[in-house]
């Protein structure tokens, strides 16, 4: 009976959030409808109710979407004000490092959640997302670099499908 109350008292509880984030978004919405906000506010400030919501309730389940939303918003921020006269690569730049840097604060924030236990799943697309994003502030150089990478990527695919078979016999 006490589980069962329990349950019922968690379900409470996250249709309480869902709903107040529901809200949220929507009066940020219609706000956004009638006023000049900034596009970058759309993501950010969802992303920090989600990194709250995570923390306080010590479940990585929100700080996924939070930190990756906060990451993307504030990628289009230095899009759109600071950095916007840097070139094309640079830009891209901008937005993926924002990027690999919200997956990163996944593992990073995953110690708080998980009870000292380091999530490492979210650092292998956070450390391919800023290499390329490191790669295209390298210049020209990093820019052959990625080319380069461009043309052998379906290699990197033969030799891990090869892998797994080899492995299986």
């Amino acid at each position: 009976m006490t589980t069962n109350l329990n349950t019922q008292t968690n379900q409470k509880s996250n249709a309480w959030i869902g709903g107040a984030i529901l809200i949220a978004f929507g009066v940020m919405a219609l706000i956004g409808n009638f006023t000049n906000l900034p596009g970058h506010l759309f993501l950010f400030a969802p992303g920090l109710v989600f990194l709250a919501w995570g923390l306080i309730a010590r479940h990585i389940g929100p700080i996924i979407p939070g930190s990756i939303l906060t990451g993307v918003g504030t990628g289009v921020y230095l899009v759109t004000q600071p950095v916007a006269a840097l070139s094309e690569t640079a830009l891209g730049a901008s937005v993926l490092l924002p990027l690999a840097g919200g997956f990163f604060l996944i593992a990073l924030l995953s110690l708080y959640t998980e009870r000292g236990r380091l999530a490492w799943w979210p650092l292998i697309p956070g450390s391919i997302i800023a290499a390329f994003g490191g790669l295209m502030l390298g210049g020209e150089t990093g820019l052959k670099v990625l080319e380069i990478a461009g043309r052998i990527w379906p290699l990197v695919l033969v030799v891990c499908g090869a892998s797994l078979i080899l492995r299986r016999k």
